[in-house]
């Protein structure tokens, strides 16, 4: 079984610890210091480079352009101060 959820969860950690003590030069204090438009754009731009990399079925680079994807997902989750165990539940649901 993957270990996909401890990873995001680490992740999130650290965006959390980010947002609470900021650290000079952080692309993640960046992005949540230029607001939720910033944010959503970075999101809207990978989530396009998502689709090129499958569409051009290239694994080496979608596993990439995912993990970018993610990881700007965790950004935008960390700013609206919504947690994993909530997409979880919601995801259970649909189950």
């Amino acid at each position: 079984m993957s270990q996909i959820g401890q990873i995001l969860d680490e992740l999130y950690d650290v965006v959390l610890d980010r947002q609470a003590n900021p650290k000079e030069g952080s692309y993640t204090n960046y992005l949540l210091g230029k607001g939720l438009d910033k944010i959503c754009k970075k999101i809207g731009e990978e989530s396009a480079e998502v689709i090129i990399a499958a569409k051009n079925r290239q694994p080496a680079e979608l596993t990439y352009e995912v993990a970018d994807l993610l990881y700007h997902l965790c950004v935008l989750l960390v700013e609206q101060e919504v947690r994993f165990d909530e997409i979880e539940k919601e995801l259970r649901q649909r189950r």
